[in-house]
């Protein structure tokens, strides 16, 4: 009988499933590991730019990838050819601009416009790795287009989006994972479990920051002027308002621009993902927030200096600070601080610090547990992350596309750990205490903060 591989894979999927006898699993081709007749994921990569080009080399690693197409608004970055490249990109910002230079066994289609990819009946899942405010458009789109995703972190510009996107998928029978790196992390995966189950005792507070001293001049003040005759600038704005193009907001300095971007977004979702994984948390009950910018002046129009808490029902904080015009760790050890009533934890994904608490007043007890330490032998990159915490996920994710099993990281966690990002957003530009529903995914004391959970998309987008 004749087939196409879409059908094959979703067969092989069916047959997977229908395998599941009394909770045991039944081997299949996938669960043996051997190949079946159809044993590569043929991947679409939209957006190759920076990150795109990161996750496009660690796809390429897996032997059952096959990169069959690449989508950019920047033509060089679909072309692979960096002496293209506008000189002025790599002059200022060459470390964000990708190295290029894959071999391709056979060479990928190439697209401007994602929508096209989306209708090649040749692709069975795609990378999406634009900027943010693009994410929720194309996922649903996708979704909807029959494919299977993995979007990269943040995972949306709105919370309004994130819901949406969850109900799509929920709406059809694709897998969807979410690029949050530490998700594929062994020493993260390890305390997930041993946190929840009273490792450290009853934790009620925890804390990450983010350092980066851009003082003085952060991005730069400039004028607006004409995009690279390759770069479709209009395309790139999408469903955001028009304005005209500027050289310190594309590409990769779009973070600092509110419209597109933030810190709470770019680095504040990785940890108060990782913090709320390992704590058990859902979403907040309270938020509030203090911060501005204090120090650059730059065109960037988020804050270089910023403090959020979120109080949680079960009786915990969490506090998330941007320190973007000072230096220096905000630890002695690691990227996260979880304090216990039996001990303080530092975790990264290079491994932890377990320090035992000491009594305090009116107290007289021993230590309640001993001092612990744990090394991954995960090699590290030079942003501070595992090597093999995003390999992890891809692997997972073509793992899923095969087996139609559920992913390490869920559109539903994707969603709700970015939501942590843009309620801090919304506690800043409200300057208020905001108190959370988050089985509504409403604010019960602030109309103007509801205002925010999602803005009017420009003609002809619509989500």
């Amino acid at each position: 009988m004749k087939t196409t591989r879409r059908k094959f894979i979703t067969a092989s999927a069916t047959t997977a499933a229908a395998m599941t006898i009394g909770g045991k699993l039944v081997a299949s081709p996938f669960t043996l590991g051997k190949k079946a007749p159809v044993d590569k994921v043929r991947m679409g990569f939209i957006g190759v730019g920076n990150r795109g080009s990161q996750l496009l080399n660690l796809f390429m690693q897996n032997d059952d990838c096959e990169v069959v197409a690449l989508c950019d608004v920047y033509e060089p970055y679909t072309t692979r050819r960096r002496d293209e490249v506008n000189p002025r990109y790599l002059a200022d910002r060459n470390g964000q601009i990708p190295k290029m230079g894959e071999k391709f066994s056979k060479a990928p289609k190439q697209f401007k416009d994602y929508r096209k990819l989306l209708e090649d009946k040749n692709i069975d899942a795609v990378c999406i790795a634009t900027p943010d405010h693009w994410h929720a458009l194309q996922t649903i789109h996708a979704i909807q287009a029959g494919k299977d995703v993995y979007v990269e972190k943040p995972l949306t510009a709105t919370i309004s989006e994130g819901r949406k996107m969850v109900q799509a998928q929920a709406a059809s029978s694709q897998v969807v994972a979410v690029g949050l790196n530490r998700r594929g992390s062994r020493t993260y995966q390890k305390l997930s479990g041993e946190i929840q189950s009273g490792k450290i005792g009853k934790v009620t507070v925890a804390r990450a920051a983010r350092v980066s001293n851009l003082f003085p001049n952060g991005i730069g003040k400039l004028q607006p002027e004409p995009a690279p005759k390759d770069f479709d600038w209009d395309m790139w704005l999408g469903p955001r308002a028009y304005r005209p193009h500027q050289y310190n907001i594309a590409p990769y300095m779009f973070r600092w621009w509110s419209d597109y971007s933030s810190q709470m977004g770019n680095w504040g979702v990785h940890y108060m993902d990782v913090i709320r994984w390992m704590m058990g948390e859902t979403a907040p009950m309270a938020i509030s927030a203090h911060g501005g910018q204090y120090v650059l002046d730059h065109d960037g129009d988020i804050p270089d200096t910023a403090q959020v808490t979120y109080e949680f029902a079960s009786g915990a904080v969490v506090s998330f600070s941007i320190y973007e015009a000072s230096s220096g760790g905000l630890f002695p050890w690691g990227e996260v601080e979880l304090r216990g009533a039996k001990g303080t934890l530092l975790a990264s994904e290079s491994g932890y610090r377990i320090a035992p608490t000491s009594s305090g007043q009116f107290q007289n007890w021993e230590q309640l547990m001993e001092a612990e330490a744990y090394d991954a032998d995960d090699k590290m990159l030079s942003d501070g992350s595992s090597g093999n915490s995003t390999g992890n996920l891809i692997r997972n994710f073509l793992d899923c596309v095969k087996s139609r099993k559920v992913p390490l990281c869920t559109l539903e966690d994707g969603h709700r750990s970015t939501s942590f990002a843009h309620l801090a957003n919304i506690a800043l530009a409200t300057k208020e205490r905001l108190q959370w529903d988050a089985v509504n995914e409403r604010f019960l004391n602030s109309s103007a903060a509801n205002e925010l959970l999602q803005y009017d998309y420009r003609q002809p987008w619509k989500i």
